[in-house]
């Protein structure tokens, strides 16, 4: 299992975006000992992070978690991972996303509509795009949502020599887990995710989609950001046992993240976070979450026990494990994890 980081705004959008800033992250990173770091697209750009990234760490791999494709064409796309892909030797991880509806079409004012099978022609056709520039054979993509059928030698970029980037396709629901199984090179996972919904939903319907699609599970790359309450001092693992408290509240809030509440016979949970999510009673929700709920989604404990517990949950699960730390977490307590991850990496290799 690698463990990855976040720099440019961490999984839960908070700050950091001054070069500065950003190069200070990715050295602290690197010092860290983590494998890759990640970049999201909240309200910021997802792919320039990244480039500074690559710049600054010949090591660290550098992912998008993730970039909203539909806000995008696959033309689009494909250009600038191609281009960031040659700029970091062969290291990205190009992580999309849906987005919901309203933010499509209001905000990027771009086009909707089925989202999972655009997302399968989307991934096609960036594959279609990356072939014809390193085949130099003629472009001809013809689907329902995409059409690509010209590229003139000057728009062609030279070969890439580090071959296109590994895709993978961030999934909740059941179709879309079942899309980045049959076309992506591996699945960003939701946070609001259960070791159980993992094995009894998730990795089930992987299996069977990478089957299907005449592949195997054994190369597929699944990621997934993790909760995580920790801290050096008694003060902090109180504001992170607060602020991971108040994360599950809103994800538990979300209809589109129930069935992992009802996997748990946790409905009436879902109703109620729902109902107070609508009257902006906030506190009321994360007093909602109790300490079982709090440790089914999150792996609660000192930084030296943390790394034990996200292994005992996750190997063999889990190819990428991102602390997931919607507070401020020191540097002493992110390097004891990471250095028990790869302890326990070392010995098991």
């Amino acid at each position: 299992m690698r463990i990855d980081g976040n720099i440019g705004g961490s999984i839960d959008g908070t700050a950091g975006a001054n070069l500065g800033e950003l190069r200070s992250q990715v050295e602290l990173a690197d010092h860290i000992g983590y494998d890759g770091v990640w970049s999201t697209e909240v309200a910021r750009d997802p792919f320039l992070p990244l480039l500074l990234a690559a710049e600054h760490s010949p090591r660290l791999q550098v992912g998008t978690a993730i970039a909203v494709a539909f806000a995008r064409n696959p033309m689009t796309l494909a250009t600038v991972a191609n281009d960031l892909q040659s700029f970091a030797s062969g290291r990205l991880l190009l992580g999309l996303g849906s987005q919901i509806k309203p933010h499509i079409e209001r905000r990027f004012s771009m086009p909707w509509s089925e989202p999972a099978s655009r997302m399968r022609e989307f991934v096609c056709a960036l594959r279609a795009i990356w072939e014809s520039w390193q085949t130099d054979t003629p472009l001809d993509f013809r689907g329902d949502f995409y059409t690509h059928t010209l590229m003139t030698p000057m728009f062609r970029p030279p070969h890439n020599e580090f071959g296109s980037p590994a895709v993978l396709i961030a999934a909740v629901g059941k179709r879309m887990t079942s899309v980045a199984a049959e076309v992506a090179d591996g699945i960003q996972v939701h946070g609001f995710t259960t070791e159980r919904y993992l094995r009894e939903v998730t990795v089930p319907l992987l299996r069977e989609g990478r089957e299907a699609a005449g592949k195997s599970l054994d190369d597929f790359i699944v990621s997934y950001p993790g909760l995580v309450v920790t801290g050096s001092e008694e003060q902090q693992f109180e504001a992170a046992t607060a602020a991971v408290r108040r994360q599950i509240a809103f994800y538990g809030s979300t209809p589109a993240y129930r069935a992992v509440l009802d996997l748990h016979g946790w409905d009436d949970l879902h109703t109620e976070l729902n109902r107070l999510s609508k009257l902006g009673d906030w506190s009321t929700m994360s007093a909602l979450i109790d300490d079982t709920v709090l440790h089914t989604f999150a792996v609660v404990g000192e930084p030296a026990d943390v790394a034990a517990e996200i292994a005992r949950r996750f190997e063999g699960v889990v190819s990428r494990f991102t602390l997931y730390t919607p507070y401020p977490l020191d540097t002493a307590a992110q390097q004891t994890v990471v250095e028990g991850i790869r302890d326990r990496r070392v010995t098991a290799s």
